[in-house]
């Protein structure tokens, strides 16, 4: 993929970077629930904050990066 497609996949949650599990599945091309189950099997072998859960918040905030976007 190119870096300009990559770059529009990364939105700000909670003050840091993020990339949806989707849209990283996509990059790796796999199944977004493949790669969450790889995660949760694995986690000893992923940074202790690589993953986390929206909340209603966090989602709200997303929409309006979207429009920006």
């Amino acid at each position: 993929m190119e870096l300009d497609i990559i770059a529009s996949k990364i939105y700000e949650v909670r003050g840091q970077r993020v990339m949806l599990d989707a849209d990283l599945a996509e990059i790796y091309g796999i199944e977004t629930k493949v790669l969450n189950q790889s995660v949760r099997r694995n986690k000893d072998r992923f940074p202790q904050d690589f993953m986390f859960i929206l909340n209603e918040s966090d989602l709200q905030g997303m929409r309006s990066q979207f429009v920006t976007a």
